[in-house]
């Protein structure tokens, strides 16, 4: 069974939704316009003269503009915190402005006691945006924001329980803030929960229960958890063998960017296994493995360019991503006598290009 890997705290964790972050209009309202003054009646005329039918009327004169009253001034209220179709902190956050994402979250969390603002602090803590990095502090905003029930603020301290910053390490107190951080529907956390499961020191070893939480982190859209859940069924670990879910997963994984699951899902597709045979797009996935520096679709890719099977032959290409898998630890003996049998000049070529890649002279 493959080794998983634990999700970083990242930005991605934080509890903001893109989608809730409103615009201010700081346009004051347009003011009304009065109505034009009527023309004051003009005298009449000693000897009025009778009106000519038919006559065409003389051109009006243009009357003079009248001056247009200045508008009122208009005071803009400063945002209310408690809105919550605003989110003026998420939205600095997003476009860098780390330092006013500080100061607006500062409020938030002091006057309004508000949680996400609290794991927002903690996270601008724990990265040094805008502060300088501080995981005491991170980890004391994220244990407010988890007193405060925010599921974000629960599974960020979780992790920084289970690395020892901010504090000493505590997997009991981990084990419980993720549990309810997963509760509440938290994908990352029971992700990370099912990890445990797994590892069999923190918690009992327990591969249903991992099967169970990898599949709710999975419905919920986790790439990682797609991905374990994909090899659970591969393999028959905490769940019955059945290929052609592990195979749906894999594409939704590999959608979500996985790049293990590229592979896996590329490797199906160019056999056919639990989907219909597709080399095209095995390949173009390959491709796309390769350049994020997957050392075993980078060795995939060079075996398919250089047999020509599922693409046209390019043993120069191919042998290139042979020598870049090397370098990573993905060797390959067939590949080694191919490199061998080239010409002296298409032997540089290939070498050429894997140190351009590398970034090597």
């Amino acid at each position: 069974m493959k080794i998983l890997r634990p999700v970083s705290i990242l930005a991605s964790c934080l509890l903001w939704p893109a989608g809730a972050v409103a615009q201010i209009s700081l346009t004051p309202p347009a003011v009304a316009t009065p109505p034009a003054q009527s023309k004051p009646q003009e005298k009449p005329k000693d000897k009025p003269k009778p009106p000519v039918a038919a006559r065409k009327p003389a051109p009006a004169a243009t009357p003079k503009p009248t001056a247009t009253p200045a508008p009122t001034a208009t005071v803009t209220p400063a945002p209310v915190f408690e809105d919550p179709n605003v989110d003026l902190v998420y939205g600095a956050y997003q476009r860098g402005q780390y330092k006013t994402a500080f100061d607006l979250a500062s409020n938030r969390a002091q006057f309004n006691g508000d949680p996400k603002a609290m794991t927002m602090l903690g996270e601008l803590y724990a990265n040094a945006m805008g502060v300088k990095r501080d995981y005491a502090k991170a980890a004391e905003w994220y244990k407010r924001a988890a007193d405060g029930g925010d599921r974000e603020g629960m599974f960020a301290l979780a992790m920084l329980r289970l690395a020892g910053r901010g504090g000493p390490v505590n997997r009991e107190e981990a084990v419980k803030l993720l549990a309810s951080s997963a509760k509440l529907g938290n994908p990352k956390a029971a992700y990370n929960l099912a990890l445990l499961y797994l590892d069999g020191q923190t918690l009992p070893q327990d591969v249903r229960r991992a099967a169970e939480l990898l599949r709710v982190a999975a419905d919920a859209g986790n790439p990682e958890a797609q991905y374990a859940l994909a090899t659970f069924y591969k393999e028959g670990t905490g769940v019955a063998k059945d290929i052609d879910k592990a195979v749906r997963l894999l594409q939704a994984a590999s959608l979500a960017g996985n790049v293990d699951a590229e592979v896996e899902y590329a490797i199906a597709l160019y056999n056919g296994t639990g989907t219909p045979k597709n080399e095209a797009a095995a390949v173009a996935l390959l491709r796309k493995a390769a350049r994020q520096n997957s050392p075993i679709a980078q060795n995939r890719l060079a075996r398919v360019l250089v047999s020509g099977q599922g693409a046209p032959v390019d043993k120069i290409e191919g042998l290139k991503w042979h020598i870049v898998a090397k370098t990573s630890g993905k060797g390959d003996p067939t590949l080694d006598e191919a490199l061998a049998a080239l010409s002296p000049e298409d032997r540089t070529k290939a070498q050429e290009a894997a140190r351009k890649w590398l970034g090597t002279k």
